[in-house]
């Protein structure tokens, strides 16, 4: 029996368009379909679904208000965005992400462009994510932006904090994440103080246009300053900077500085911006010491740059755990090359880069 799907659109087309797509992947049965989130809400209360395809613009309740009321009511979906990158698009998608859609593709902005395969792999990519997300990470599934692909893992042991001897000096901290990042870092971000006593960079796996309201989104919520990154970008204590997308994010000594820079290398583990490269840049920095965070994910992204990185650098490893992740994959990849010190669930991950960066 295939996997039984839920697709809310108040536009015929793009429910149509999203049907096809998937009755064409013999792992689904024929979707369910609603036109607003009213109707939607009625159908999950009386079914389960393994996911949901959703819009954002629709009348009587929209995609918000349909996600705020499954919360509210205690209902665990697993939902994927069906957005549009115009107007509004982008920030409301990235408040969807935070009130717990697992993921999202954008509508295309003319309907030709979705005759071809690609539109049409790449939706399906998506949906088998959001389809396991929570749940143990298939063989074979693979991230948004191309081909990385979770390579089969032996059982992860049990990590316990490693010790490591104290760091003096300039530090900075570095994360990474990838599907399920936009709601982790709505938990880990606003919780920093303004005063932390070294800056932040950051690669969270999204498509150009999307980083910059997530950054927006979150300066707002809480006392620490947040910006998507721009060439040239002096780095200070207190500020977190995040890559924007399309772009691979790197950092290099500019006299008695250290700016940010972006290149234009090839995807690696099948994303850009890649946080492996973020990572690799540090070595040549003249932080003493740097606290990387490996947040929620697919695949193995920041996995070869840290331990690139650890062999010149003083490094504290944190990674989220897996009862709290989307989807454990970059997490896993870590942890398994026994270089972290302290695996924590999301709500614990701010206050232990506080405890160990310090505030000035």
């Amino acid at each position: 029996m295939g996997k039984k799907i839920l697709v809310v659109d108040d536009s015929a087309l793009m429910r149509k368009l999203a049907c096809d797509i998937i009755n064409k992947d013999g792992r689904y049965d024929m979707p369910d379909t609603c036109r607003n989130g009213e109707e939607a809400l009625e159908k999950v209360r009386k079914n389960k679904y393994d996911a949901i395809v959703l819009d954002v613009y629709m009348p009587v309740m929209d995609g918000l208000e349909f996600l705020r009321q499954i919360k509210k009511e205690g209902l665990k979906e697993r939902v994927m965005m069906f957005s549009t990158t115009t107007g509004e698009g982008t920030s409301q998608t990235i408040e969807a992400l935070d009130l717990g859609a697992v993921d999202f593709i954008k509508k295309p902005d003319k309907y030709r462009e979705t005759s071809g395969e690609d539109f049409a792999q790449q939706f399906l990519k998506i949906l088998e994510v959001v389809a396991h997300a929570g749940a143990a990470p298939r063989i074979g599934v693979t991230t948004r932006i191309g081909a990385a692909t979770l390579r089969p893992q032996p059982k992860a042991a049990a990590v316990t904090t490693r010790a490591r001897e104290s760091i003096i000096g300039e530090k900075i901290v570095a994360i990474a994440s990838s599907t399920g990042g936009p709601k982790a870092l709505h938990s880990v971000i606003p919780k920093l103080p303004k005063n932390l006593n070294a800056p932040v960079i950051l690669v969270q796996h999204m498509p150009p246009g999307f980083t910059k309201s997530l950054a927006e989104r979150l300066d707002s919520l809480g006392p620490i300053s947040v910006k998507e990154a721009e060439d040239g970008d002096l780095l200070e204590k207190g500020k977190v900077y995040i890559a924007p997308g399309g772009k691979h994010m790197k950092v290099a000594k500019s006299g008695p500085h250290v700016r940010i820079y972006f290149t234009d290398e090839p995807h690696r583990e099948g994303v850009k911006p890649c946080a492996n490269y973020m990572y690799e840049s540090l070595l040549d920095t003249d932080y003493a010491g740097v606290c990387c965070v490996v947040l929620t994910g697919m695949g193995m992204d920041g996995t070869e740059g840290i331990k690139n990185l650890v062999k010149g650098k003083k490094l504290h490893i944190i990674s989220q755990d897996e009862a709290t992740c989307a989807v454990y994959g970059m997490p896993k990849a870590i942890a398994q090359t026994g270089l972290v010190n302290e695996v924590l669930p999301l709500d614990k991950i701010a206050a232990a880069i506080t405890k160990e960066i310090g505030t000035r």
